[in-house]
C-alpha cells in the first residue's frame, strides 16, 4: 500500500511537504506542489480521510445508518445520499443496524469516534436519547421525529392510493398487511388504506407484521391465506411482503390477478421482474436520499435551513398483479 513516505520519495521532497500539500496547510511553492500532485496521481494515492480530519480538526465525513441493507429499497436511498454528498466533496461511513437499537447505538458511537460532522439515519428509534444527545447535525430519512429535520414520502396518501386502486379494480374482501407498529411511515400508509376502506364501507382484515424483512415475509403470507382464504385483494406493507404473498397465492393455485389482486409498496427493482410483475406504490427512494443529503449539507454549511421537513409525493405503478379498470 502506498504511503506518504512513498509520495515524498517519488516527488523528491520531505514528508512534511507532502503533508502540507495534502492538508492544504502552510506554504508550498507552485513547482513543488505540482511534483507532489503528480506523484499522488501516479501512485493513485488516497490520503486517509479520518487522519486528515483529525489533523485539520475538520472532517468531510458523514455517517449513514440504514436498518436493513438486504432490503432493496434502502440501497436506493443510500445511492441518492452518496451521489449528492460526493458532488459537494463529502464522503460516507455506513452502518447497518438490523433494526437493533443496541447495534444502532454502537454505530453512532463509531461515527462520532471517526469525527463525522453529520448523520443521516433511517432509524426505528428517532426519539431515543442517542439522537437527542448528538451535538452534530442529523437528518432522518424515511422516518420522522417531531420537528427534527426529516425527509420522507407521503405514506398516508400512499395507503389511500393502494386502497382506492384495489377497490376500483373489483376486490371485495381485502386484507391489509400492516407494517411494524414502531415505524411511523408504515403506520401512516396503513391508516391511509383503512380510511378509504371505511369511507366506502368495505370489508377488510388486518394482519400485523413486525418487520419488513425477507426472513418473516413468507410466514405472514402463509398466515394471511390460512386465516382469510376468501381474500381477493391484498395491500402489502412493502414489496418484499407482496412478493411472498404472490408466491403463496401461486402455491395455493390461486390466479393473480383474477382470483386475488396484490399491491405492494416501495417499487423496488425486483417488482418489475416478477411474474406477474407487481403493481405497487412507488416511493421516490433515490430522490429522498438526495434531498436528505442536501438538507444535511445546508445544516452543516449554513447552520440553518428554510425547510426542515420535506415530504415527497408517491404514485401508483400499475403492473400485472392488479386488473385493468
Amino acid at each position: 500500500m502506498t504511503t506518504i513516505k512513498d509520495i515524498a520519495r517519488i516527488a523528491g521532497v520531505s514528508v512534511a511537504t507532502v503533508s502540507r500539500v495534502i492538508n492544504e496547510s502552510g506554504y508550498v511553492n507552485a513547482d513543488t506542489r505540482k511534483k507532489v500532485e503528480e506523484a499522488i496521481k501516479l501512485m493513485n494515492y488516497s490520503p486517509n480521510e479520518v487522519a486528515r480530519s483529525l489533523y485539520k480538526r475538520k472532517s468531510k465525513l458523514i455517517g449513514l445508518l440504514l436498518p436493513d441493507i438486504t432490503n432493496p429499497f434502502f440501497p436506493q436511498l443510500a445511492r441518492g445520499v452518496e451521489d449528492r454528498l460526493q458532488e459537494h466533496g463529502y464522503r460516507l461511513i455506513f452502518g447497518n443496524s438490523d433494526e437493533n437499537e443496541d447495534k444502532e447505538l454502537d454505530y453512532i458511537r463509531t461515527f462520532v469516534q471517526n469525527n463525522v460532522i453529520g448523520v443521516i439515519s433511517s432509524t426505528n428509534f428517532p426519539d431515543s436519547d442517542t439522537y437527542l444527545k448528538l451535538k452534530i447535525p442529523i437528518v432522518f430519512l424515511d422516518r420522522t421525529s417531531n420537528e427534527s429535520p426529516s425527509v420522507y414520502a407521503d405514506g398516508r396518501e400512499g395507503g389511500r392510493m393502494a386502497a382506492q386502486e384495489i377497490i376500483a379494480r373489483g376486490s371485495k374482501h381485502i386484507t391489509i398487511l400492516q407494517g411494524p407498529a414502531h415505524i411511523k411511515p408504515a403506520q401512516d400508509r396503513f391508516q391511509g388504506a383503512v380510511e378509504v376502506l371505511e369511507e366506502l364501507g368495505m370489508s377488510y382484515h388486518v394482519i400485523q407484521t413486525s418487520s419488513f424483512s425477507y426472513a418473516e415475509a413468507g410466514h405472514w403470507a402463509t398466515i394471511l391465506f390460512e386465516q382469510h382464504l376468501e381474500t381477493d385483494g391484498v395491500i402489502a406493507s412493502n414489496d418484499i411482503v407482496a412478493t411472498a404473498v404472490l408466491q403463496e397465492a401461486h402455491r395455493l393455485g390461486k390466479s393473480v390477478p383474477q382470483d386475488v389482486q396484490i399491491i405492494g409498496y416501495d417499487d423496488i427493482p425486483l417488482s418489475s421482474l416478477l411474474s406477474p410483475s407487481l403493481s405497487t406504490i412507488r416511493q421516490p427512494a433515490y430522490d429522498m436520499g438526495r434531498e436528505a443529503a442536501r438538507l444535511l449539507i445546508e445544516l452543516i454549511e449554513q447552520d440553518k435551513v428554510d425547510e426542515k421537513i420535506i415530504q415527497l409525493p408517491v404514485s401508483f405503478v400499475e403492473r400485472e398483479t392488479t386488473r385493468r379498470k
